[in-house]
């Protein structure tokens, strides 16, 4: 006979995410940014037809790649932290290190050129930090 502890614990169970490298469970330490597809291509690479890809991108603009998000994860025996795109297939993780375009297509991302709206000056200002920041703000007398 079972422990009642044992059978009510509703309580989701920790993702079986682990380190490429070392085998270890993996901490996550950020939220999870998912993917779009915009490009034909990008659907056709995983696996859906030339014929459909064109048709849905062509209708849509973007679409949802379920399944797929970058996340930051602290490895204990590296003692870093990585970014990885993850893949869930059934109940088990994909890992690979994240490569650089798969920036483009997270979704909650700040790009890394900047918003073309913002202008140079308050782009500058924001990457200063401390004291210097009241350098372009100088009186002239």
């Amino acid at each position: 006979m079972q422990r009642r502890c044992d059978r009510n614990r509703k309580r989701s169970k920790r993702r079986a995410i682990s380190c490429p490298m070392h085998g270890c469970y993996l901490d996550s330490v950020s939220q999870k940014h998912p993917l779009f597809a915009d490009k034909a291509g990008q659907l056709q690479q995983r696996g859906m037809g030339r014929k459909s890809s064109l048709l849905l991108i062509g209708s849509k603009t973007t679409v949802l790649l379920s399944g797929e998000w970058l996340e930051a994860f602290w490895c204990q025996e590296c003692e870093e932290t990585k970014w990885y795109h993850v893949r869930k297939r059934d109940n088990t993780y994909d890992l690979s290190v994240a490569p650089p375009e798969l920036w483009q297509q997270a979704m909650g991302v700040v790009p890394l050129q900047g918003n073309p709206s913002v202008g140079e000056f308050s782009l500058r200002q924001s990457r200063k930090v401390g004291y210097r920041c009241r350098e372009d703000f100088k009186c002239v007398g």
